[in-house]
């Protein structure tokens, strides 16, 4: 069906508003792919996942398409697998809508997250639901982890052959998912790490590789809070083993050349730190933010750190269970967070910053110091971005993994 030129740009524009959504190497293929149905279909294909349940005629009055055109896009994403009835809604007068939701239970992504410490690799439907998982240490011996996740991943594809299953890999490093390539691992110093050609080679399934900072910004638009998806210039700092940023510009994910922006956790912040960072120095942020800084701060440099005896779960139990020294060393660690998201608000003018990761469970203890350093900027005149801790649980960075796949499967043309 044709539209005339302001017709198009309204639709165009009612999908940007909706929510803009990440699609890594989308922009060599605009002109192939943006056709007046390829923009239909993701309007009412975004529609159905934004505000499902919702009938055809909730769909028809937000977007101004004519019910025929909603009908027979709603009947080709039901043969394709994407929407399915979920029965009848309340009738306004007339006779009941058919209400509508995405396929769930059918696996269409597999993530697979690589920590410092845990890998783990996720199946998961339309919606995000994560429908098998499996999870084993992380090592440093590189062949060892080839050998992992190439044989859990190739088992997953095998239990599902007639699945169209994508694969989206989270990594803490520098990695260009313009070519699929894995640049440097600082934690581990390994260096153009080719698993994703080698799980495309054994299985033939296409991957797709990301900073697990960005696949974390991608969870927040993707599967995060109201306020946060619909944020179009946000920063998400991820405080783990080390600090990751991902950074949400016009709502995307930016990446700089050759996919390394957003590597502040090694930039400069004072000497002294408790502990190194991943890169040898004693004044990065990561070593004086990061869990490790934490947990060494807590133990006070003695023999337990050595030894492994303490964690993060334990200290932020022993401070939500009022322990003073832990409390002390959660307050003081936020203190050096907030200097570096100081600065990321003075260079960035973000909307909201959001802290993803274990000390969000201790929020009520360290929101103040974190918004008192947040505050020290140029910016007086100007309001203060809102600082808010992730609502995406313990699993931040295998739900990112999964949205790059899902990013890829909701993109027009797809």
């Amino acid at each position: 069906m044709l539209y005339c030129r302001s017709r198009r740009n309204k639709l165009i524009q009612t999908s940007i508003q909706m929510k803009k959504i990440y699609i890594p190497g989308a922009r060599s293929q605009i002109a192939r792919h943006n056709t007046i149905r390829d923009i239909n279909r993701q309007i009412v294909l975004n529609f159905i996942r934004v505000h499902s349940p919702i009938s055809r005629a909730e769909i028809a009055r937000e977007t101004s398409l004519q019910r025929s055109t909603i009908s027979a896009i709603v009947e080709d994403l039901t043969q394709e697998g994407f929407v399915e009835d979920i029965g009848t809604g309340t009738s306004t007068g007339g006779r009941k809508p058919t209400l509508l939701r995405l396929k769930t239970g059918t696996p269409v992504a597999l993530g697979v997250d690589v920590t410092p410490r845990e890998t783990t690799i996720a199946l998961a439907d339309l919606a995000g639901n994560l429908l098998e998982t499996e999870r084993f240490p992380t090592s440093s011996d590189i062949r060892y982890m080839n050998e992992q996740i190439l044989g859990k991943v190739s088992k997953f594809a095998a239990s599902y052959p007639n699945a169209e299953l994508r694969v989206g890999i989270s990594i803490p490093g520098i990695a260009d998912p313009s070519s699929n390539t894995i640049a440097y691992i600082p934690y581990f110093q390994w260096t153009n790490w080719d698993i994703g050609k080698q799980i495309e080679e054994k299985t033939g399934l296409p991957v797709t590789i990301d900073n697990d900072a960005n696949a974390v910004a991608l969870a927040e638009l993707w599967f995060g809070d109201g306020q946060i998806s619909k944020t179009h210039n946000f920063i998400t700092i991820l405080v783990a083993e080390g600090i990751g940023t991902g950074i949400i510009i016009k709502g995307e994910v930016y990446r700089g050349e050759f996919g390394a922006a957003g590597e502040f956790g090694h930039m400069y912040v004072g000497e002294g730190a408790p502990v190194e960072c991943s890169c040898g120095r004693r004044d990065c942020w990561e070593a004086h933010a990061s869990e490790k800084a934490m947990i060494s701060r807590y133990l006070n440099g003695r023999e337990s750190v050595a030894k492994g005896n303490v964690d993060m779960e334990q200290i932020i139990n022993l401070a939500l269970n009022g322990e003073s020294r832990a409390i002390e060393t959660l307050k003081s660690s936020a203190k050096s967070l907030g200097i570096g998201i100081s600065s990321l608000i003075v260079g960035f003018s973000p909307q909201a910053v959001v802290i993803s990761g274990s000390i969000v469970r201790a929020w009520d203890i360290v929101k103040e110091d974190l918004q008192i350093l947040a505050d020290r900027s140029i910016r007086t005149e100007l309001a203060s971005p809102a600082i808010v801790p992730s609502t995406l649980g313990d699993e931040p960075t295998i739900l990112g993994s999964i949205g790059l796949i899902l990013a890829k499967k909701f993109a027009a043309g797809s």
